[in-house]
């Protein structure tokens, strides 16, 4: 199940046709503009015609993400409070969608500490679902890189924030390669993810993960640094994206490398799907 991130310019309904005009059988997408704290709300004609487009490509997996803005670990009371009340309008337009899963960065702590931080995070999502009884759509808390004082660049502060909340089945997890290889956990090659897939199911267990990010990292391991690359052109090695995609073959694997053409004139999500496939293909 692989895809991509894909524009929603012109409505959201554009990113099916453009997946499945690319050979894509997922997509993730944003479901407002991801720079601005408020959006208007959708329309039906724009719900209906999205469902129409979901049945008439044939995308039935996507995936959301939530706004960058978003900070639920910030200790400044009107961005967090600005934070809840987006992400809450995050969740309500993916359960109008029929989207499962969103996607978000846990956020930084800005220098109270990282307990405090992932305490705030956690109290944040206990508001946010008691706003939203009963929504079916769960939140995939996304592994960072750990830049700056970014939270969630390890599997344990992921755990310690499922944990924490009142309502656990609620949340899952989103992987990243580029963000995992950079926060320091090794996918240099087979042993190394190998590895790590142990760690995952160990800390988290792997039914948890519900989204596979799949980039390349710019930067080598534990630099600590978000610079995503192109499959196969940076320090995470094929082997690593091959055990990964086997181990989590049933889960949406979404690209989100530059959009431009490679050097033989095709997208480079073609490519970079191409490359993915063939490792799976050649591991069976």
């Amino acid at each position: 199940m692989f895809g991509s991130h894909l524009s929603i310019a012109g409505g959201m309904h554009n990113a099916l046709i453009a997946a499945r005009e690319l050979g894509m059988n997922c997509v993730q997408v944003f479901t407002k503009n991801q720079r601005q704290w408020a959006a208007p709300p959708l329309k039906k004609e724009d719900v209906d015609l999205w469902f129409e487009h979901r049945e008439s490509t044939g995308i039935e997996h996507v995936v959301s993400h939530d706004s960058y803005l978003i900070n639920l670990a910030s200790p400044k009371k009107d961005v967090r409070e600005k934070s809840i009340k987006l992400y809450v309008d995050e969740v309500e337009r993916c359960e109008a969608l029929g989207i499962p899963h969103l996607v978000m960065h846990p956020g930084a702590h800005l220098g109270v500490g990282e307990e405090k931080g992932l305490a705030r995070v956690a109290a944040a999502f206990d508001r946010i679902h008691k706003k939203l009884p009963g929504y079916k759509t769960l939140t995939c808390l996304e592994i960072t890189a750990g830049q700056g004082t970014t939270l969630g660049y390890t599997l344990e502060h992921l755990r310690t924030i499922i944990d924490s909340v009142a309502e656990p089945g609620r949340m899952a997890v989103c992987l990243d390669t580029a963000h995992a290889l950079a926060a320091g956990y090794d996918l240099t090659g087979e042993k190394g993810a190998k590895g790590f897939v142990k760690e995952i199911d160990a800390v988290l267990g792997l039914e948890r993960v519900k989204v596979l990010h799949v980039n390349d990292s710019k930067v080598e391991r534990g630099r600590r640094v978000d610079r995503h690359e192109h499959i196969g052109h940076g320090h995470v090695s094929l082997d690593a994206f091959r055990v990964l995609c086997r181990k989590f073959k049933g889960v949406p694997k979404i690209l989100e490398t530059p959009k431009a053409d490679a050097p033989d004139g095709r997208p480079w999500d073609t490519v970079n799907l191409e490359t993915l496939r063939g490792l799976v293909v050649r591991a069976r």
